[in-house]
């Protein structure tokens, strides 16, 4: 149901509307006031807010901000995550400009002597997400990192980076360098992929054909689709080469996938990203697909399992055991 402008106006200034859902948003409005539910639709020109009953547009020059449950509206709130490699938070709906400039720094640009590839650092000490083709038969790896130095961006490469686990089958690898003293990192944050919904907007962060910082935006255009025998988002986010192994991020800053692939060359709106689910698995295991710089090919390997053999085949190989007893 879509109300008149006049109504919409009239509803959102008329206090708070809560909703007692565990996944309800709070919108918070110019005029103070406050209205809560779940966001159903975040559009450039209003914000759809399920209130239960009904559906309320909200126009975004009477928003402030927009946070989920009881997170703060000016803060983030770490969630626990001990001893797991990443980290989580409850995090406020923000612009893609405003989410660029407070993680864009937790983009790395991935070099091998073979190519340039994207990754993004997942915690304090140095751990960095990429996908397995970047780095896939390379053993010599080297990270740029992205430094805020005032009003302009620096750089800084970091040689010798090692090269932890490798899962080809789901296209992921982890990454760890050594943290320069005098550098201050910006992990970024895991979501969801149980809270995302075909439609949300997104942005992919990465390194298209070498040029740093790159930024696309685009939708969800489907949530699991099967590709290469893995289930992968799909995204109209422009994807390139040199974006794989960046993040892909929904409007709170939280990677929701790692981007990996696009459809033909003449393809436009179809990327892919290997679902933010799928690393948390990664890193659980990562035991079990550790890598040997001595023995590239190291890890468990599945093997297709023998073919049953016809009756024929039986009775002649019963056969020719008989002759050789």
């Amino acid at each position: 149901m879509r109300l008149p402008r006049l109504a919409i106006i009239m509803a959102a200034a008329s206090g708070a509307v809560a909703l007692g859902s565990v996944s309800a948003e709070t919108v918070k409005l110019k005029n103070g006031n406050t209205v809560t539910g779940q966001v159903v639709a975040d559009k450039a020109e209003f914000l759809a807010v399920d209130l239960g009953y009904t559906i309320l547009q909200i126009p975004r020059a009477n928003i402030e901000s927009v946070f989920e449950d009881d997170a703060s509206g000016d803060e983030t709130t770490e969630e626990s995550t001990e001893g797991k490699l990443y980290r989580t938070a409850k995090l406020k709906r923000r612009t893609v400009r405003e989410l660029v400039d407070t993680f864009g720094q937790g983009l790395v640009k991935v070099l091998t002597p073979k190519g340039v590839g994207s990754g993004f650092i997942i915690n304090e000490d140095g751990y960095v997400i990429t996908n397995a083709h970047v780095i896939q038969g390379e053993t010599r790896v080297s990270v740029i990192l992205f430094l805020k130095q005032g009003e302009s961006l620096g750089r800084r490469t970091v040689k010798d980076v090692e090269i932890c686990a490798v899962n080809p089958t789901v296209d992921l690898a982890l990454l760890k360098f050594g943290k320069p003293d005098d550098v201050e990192l910006c992990p970024l944050y895991f979501g969801d992929i149980e809270r995302v919904r075909t439609g949300e907007p997104v942005f992919a962060i990465g390194n298209p054909l070498g040029l740093d910082r790159s930024v696309s935006e685009g939708i969800v255009s489907q949530k699991s689709r099967q590709v290469a025998r893995m289930l992968v988002i799909q995204t109209t986010a422009p994807i390139n080469p040199g974006n794989s192994g960046g993040p892909l991020l929904n409007m709170r800053g939280e990677v929701i996938g790692v981007t990996n692939m696009k459809v033909g060359v003449f393809a436009e709106g179809l990327g892919f990203a290997v679902p933010i689910n799928y690393v948390k698995e990664f890193l659980e295991y990562r035991g079990a697909y550790a890598y040997d710089k001595d023995n590239p090919n190291s890890g468990y390997h599945y093997l297709e399992p023998p073919h049953r053999q016809q009756k024929g085949e039986e009775k002649s190989e019963q056969g020719d055991q008989e002759l050789q007893d």
